[in-house]
């Protein structure tokens, strides 16, 4: 195995004077890196600061975007398996943020009461996603379903002896992995109500899985996106005296 240094995580922060009185910038701890699905150059990266930074593989000294995400350690960050513009963070903080590239403020905000460890991505819908947090518990979210609750929460070890760090779907079959900070890995099987497909028109054009997916996120995304500009009112016309 070789390495290749891609990009130093320098903090936006004036430079300490070092012993000999020169400065030394400051380097963030990165905690959590993700590919973006198509664009092999591009990645994220979540820091210990609570920062995540846009990189690319082509600039090893600059950053394509920084999110001031979080304000604690940024354990997780999972693009969506549709849309790949949409990605979501987890942090220490107790919160779960959905952000869309190029925005550099969140379009959902959980808070899910205890540091979160894991959050991914379903592979067979674009609006679920679930998380673990330190209180051994797992949520499970649709936001087709509900934008502000978890549709499930389950208890699946002690919080007194146990925390959940890790969580996974599996790509084919309708099961969810986590793991413990004890080595310990549990299996759970989600029910009906938990993976329901979106239907497809029952008149108009036929669309794919995949199509309906989007089309699905695209349409939730509609409702907590801000336009780019806001247009101001026409003027009322004059009132006219008789």
């Amino acid at each position: 195995l070789s390495q290749t240094l891609i990009i130093s995580l320098l903090l936006d922060c004036d430079p300490l004077p070092g012993p000999d009185g020169t400065l030394i910038p400051l380097t963030g701890c990165g905690t959590t890196i993700t590919f973006h699905p198509t664009e092999e150059l591009i990645f994220l990266v979540g820091t210990e600061e609570g920062n995540i930074y846009k990189c690319s593989t082509a600039y090893a000294s600059l950053f394509l975007d920084t999110y001031k995400a979080h304000h604690m350690p940024v354990y997780k960050v999972d693009y969506n398996k549709f849309y790949s513009d949409i990605f979501i963070s987890c942090s220490a903080d107790w919160r779960v943020k959905i952000w869309e590239d190029k925005r550099s403020v969140p379009l959902f905000v959980f808070d899910l009461g205890c540091a979160v460890g894991d959050v991914e991505w379903s592979p067979y819908s674009s609006t679920v996603f679930a998380a673990v947090t330190d209180d051994g518990k797992v949520h499970v979210f649709d936001l087709n379903v509900n934008k502000y609750r978890p549709i499930c929460i389950q208890a699946i070890v002690s919080r007194k002896r146990n925390k959940l760090t890790r969580i996974a779907f599996n790509h084919k079959m309708p099961i969810l992995i986590v793991g413990d900070d004890r080595g310990c890995i549990t299996t759970l099987k989600l029910s009906p109500n938990l993976r329901k497909k979106v239907k497809p028109p029952k008149k108009g054009p036929v669309y794919t899985d995949r199509e309906l997916e989007i089309m699905k996120l695209e349409k939730l995304l509609a409702l907590v996106r801000e336009p780019p500009t806001l247009s101001p009112p026409s003027d009322l016309p004059a009132a006219v005296e008789t």
